[in-house]
């Protein structure tokens, strides 16, 4: 009966094969490999530590050197002249808030949903040049943002797009990162659970949304992460001059642009920025560990 119940059920058997079994190690072994860790995680954690402190730092302690790792006299002002500052802007803070938050909503979804869409036939179907646009997908993550951006420029300009939250959003959608971790992700998955949903009526559109989607969670997890912590920083200086278009990034930016007087407010705004996408990839690393495992890449 229950070896029945296993061969009706494809998908929980593809589940149960992914798992993996923690290899046996001494406990000696187990002690070093967590000291050095230990270790490198302490190091890692060392920037962050300093975007903490020096948001409570007043001005006088942010300059000394060699820096403290601990704040003397923690304060609030850094974050008053920051309210102050933008108290006083002739466009509502607010108004900046709601642009980077739509941006990152609608960039994030398109790049999920077109990346997992794209990705899908390319991982499980071959047809005539489906090879090397996967090796044009694998080349096109070795350019930089910046060599890029004319590009996209020039298209945007073409399609009028210009000074409008769709010059940010689709060139977000259209980056490759996401159709590249999907489809290697989809590879890994059987085309038995495929062929099944096939014989019990399922049409492709039910498979994607059923089948795919739901075993590929890691990795549109890890994707929804990477495309908000990029979207999320974006100033989008360079497709928007429209006050009241620009994200919040930019508005911040523009307040610690004033020099060394408003060092404690940078302070505070590097802090500001940083809690989301921290909150964010904490609350979902552990998929973001298994999509790399599978994808081949390193964090």
């Amino acid at each position: 009966m229950k070896a029945e119940k296993q061969r009706k059920n494809p998908i929980a058997n593809y589940l149960a094969a992914r798992r993996i079994t923690r290899r046996n190690r001494s406990v000696g072994v187990d002690v070093a490999l967590t000291i050095f860790l230990g270790l490198f995680g302490l190091f890692s954690f060392f920037p962050l530590w300093m975007i903490i402190i020096n948001a409570f730092k007043p001005l006088n302690e942010i300059f000394v050197f060699p820096p403290r790792l601990y704040v003397v006299n923690p304060t609030l002002d850094n974050f008053r002249d920051l309210f102050q500052i933008v108290g006083n802007s002739y466009i509502p803070f607010t108004r900046y808030i709601f642009n980077t938050v739509f941006i990152t909503i609608l960039g994030t979804a398109g790049t999920v949903i077109v990346g997992s869409m794209a990705a899908y036939p390319l991982a499980k179907y071959e047809f005539p040049g489906s090879r090397v646009m996967s090796s044009m997908i694998v080349y096109s993550l070795m350019f930089n943002g910046s060599v890029t951006a004319i590009p996209n420029y020039i298209i945007m300009s073409y399609l009028g797009l210009v000074d409008t939250y769709w010059s940010v959003v689709l060139p977000a959608i259209g980056g490759t990162l996401g159709l590249y971790l999907m489809k290697n992700n989809m590879v890994h998955i059987p085309m038995s659970l495929i062929e099944s949903a096939k014989m019990d009526g399922a049409n492709e559109f039910k498979i994607f949304w059923s089948v795919i989607m739901p075993l590929s969670k890691p990795a549109w997890i890890t994707l929804i992460i990477f495309s908000f912590q990029g979207l999320w920083g974006a100033t989008g200086g360079t497709f928007i001059y429209t006050e009241k278009l620009k994200p919040v990034s930019y508005a911040l930016s523009q307040i610690t642009a004033a020099g060394i007087v408003r060092t404690g407010v940078s302070s505070a705004v590097s802090l500001i920025m940083l809690v989301v996408p921290v909150a964010v990839f904490v609350t979902s690393q552990s998929n973001v560990i298994e999509t790399m495992a599978n994808s081949g890449m390193k964090e």
